[in-house]
C-alpha cells in the first residue's frame, strides 16, 4: 500500500520510476557522454597539435595538449565507470563504485603535471623570435570554441539527468576549455592584426591556457578527495530523503541522516524514531519499508542502512491510573 503522502519533490537529478517508464541508467548514459567527448577531445587535439606545429602557434600546441590531456582522463574515467559497476564481492562488500574517485584524482595530479610544462615552455619562449602563426590557425582556435561550448551543453544536461556530479564537472571543464581557445583566438588575431609588435600574445594565450587547466586540475582533485573522505552530499538531496522517510505513518521523527557518495551512487544511514511500544518484529518491517521506498523513490541509492531509535526516549513517567 503507499502510505508516503510527501510535499516536496525528489531534486531533478533522481527520477522518480513511478512516474517513467523506467529508471534512468547513470552509468550507461555518463558512458556514452564520455565516449562522445573522448572522440572530440581526440579529434581537436590531433588538429590542434599538427595545426600548432605546422602554423607555428606554441599557444595551439599548448591548447592541443589540454584536449589529450582530456582524453586520456576520460579514458581513464571509462575504465573506471566498468569497474565501478562491478557487484559486491567478498573483498568488497560495499562495491568498487569508488573507482571512479580514484581514478579522478590521480588524473587531476596528472592534468597538474602537464600544464605546469606547457606553462614553462611558455615562459621560455618570451624573448625568443619565432614565425607568426597564419591566419588560418584562427579558424582552428574559432571552431574549438563552438565545439568545446557545444560539449559543455551537452554534458551538463547529462548531467543534472542522471545527477552525476562528475559529469557536471566535466561539462565545466568543457567550458574551461572553450574559455581557453577563446584565448588562444584572440592571441592569435592579435598577431594576425598587429604583426611582430604582438608576437608575445601567443605565449600570453599560451600561461591562460596552462593556467586555467591548473585551476581545473586542483579543482577536481578536490572534489574526488572530498569524496573519497566521505563527505556529505548536497543538503537538499538529504532533504528530500529525510522528508521522504518521514512520512512514513509510524516513523516520529529522523534523529540522524548521513548520506555519502561513491562515484555515481550513494549510501545512507538513517536513524528512524519510531513507537518504543513496537515488537522488534514490528519496527523490523518498518524499517523495512521505509529503506525500500528510500531505494525506489532514488534510484542512485545504493544501499540503506536503517537503524530504529525509540520514541520517545525515555518511558514516560507511570501516571496514577497506571499506578492503580
Amino acid at each position: 500500500m503507499n502510505f508516503w503522502r510527501v510535499t516536496s519533490v525528489a531534486p531533478a537529478c533522481f527520477v522518480n520510476s513511478r512516474s517513467s517508464n523506467h529508471a534512468v541508467d547513470p552509468y550507461r548514459e555518463v558512458t556514452r557522454a564520455a565516449q562522445i567527448g573522448l572522440a572530440a577531445n581526440l579529434g581537436l587535439g590531433i588538429v590542434k597539435l599538427i595545426g600548432g606545429i605546422v602554423g607555428h602557434s606554441f599557444a595551439l600546441v599548448a591548447d592541443s595538449v589540454n584536449s589529450l590531456g582530456d582524453s586520456i582522463s576520460t579514458l581513464v574515467v571509462l575504465y573506471a565507470l566498468k569497474v565501478a559497476q562491478r557487484p559486491p564481492d567478498k573483498e568488497h562488500p560495499y562495491g568498487h563504485s569508488r573507482a571512479e574517485g580514484i581514478a579522478a584524482s590521480n588524473v587531476a595530479l596528472l592534468v597538474v603535471l602537464s600544464a605546469v610544462v606547457v606553462g614553462w615552455e611558455a615562459i621560455r619562449r618570451f624573448g625568443v623570435a619565432h614565425e607568426l602563426p597564419p591566419t588560418w590557425t584562427l579558424w582552428i582556435a574559432g571552431s574549438n570554441v563552438v565545439i568545446k561550448e557545444a560539449l559543455y551543453h551537452y554534458k551538463m544536461r547529462v548531467g543534472r539527468r542522471t545527477g552525476s556530479a562528475v559529469m557536471m564537472a566535466n561539462a565545466w571543464d568543457h567550458r574551461s576549455d572553450a574559455l581557453c581557445a577563446l584565448a588562444v583566438l584572440i592571441g592569435l588575431a592579435a598577431i594576425s592584426l598587429g604583426g611582430n609588435q604582438y608576437i608575445w600574445a601567443d605565449e600570453v594565450a599560451s600561461l591562460i591556457v596552462a593556467t586555467a587547466i591548473i585551476w581545473s586540475g586542483i579543482q577536481l582533485f578536490r572534489q574526488s578527495a572530498s569524496e573519497l573522505m566521505d563527505a556529505q552530499a548536497a543538503d537538499d538531496l538529504v532533504q528530500s530523503i529525510r522528508e521522504y522517510a518521514i512520512a512514513h505513518p509510524e516513523v516520529q521523527g529522523v534523529e540522524t541522516l548521513w548520506v555519502r557518495k561513491s562515484g555515481l551512487e550513494f549510501f545512507a544511514d538513517i536513524h528512524l524514531e519510531v513507537d518504543r511500544k513496537l515488537t522488534i518484529a514490528e519496527g523490523h518491517t518498518i524499517g523495512h519499508r521505509v529503506k525500500d521506498h528510500l531505494l525506489h523513490e532514488f534510484p542512485q541509492l545504493r544501499d540503506v542502512l536503517v537503524h530504529l531509535e525509540p520514541f520517545p526516549r525515555e518511558e514516560p513517567p507511570a501516571t496514577t491510573d497506571d499506578a492503580s
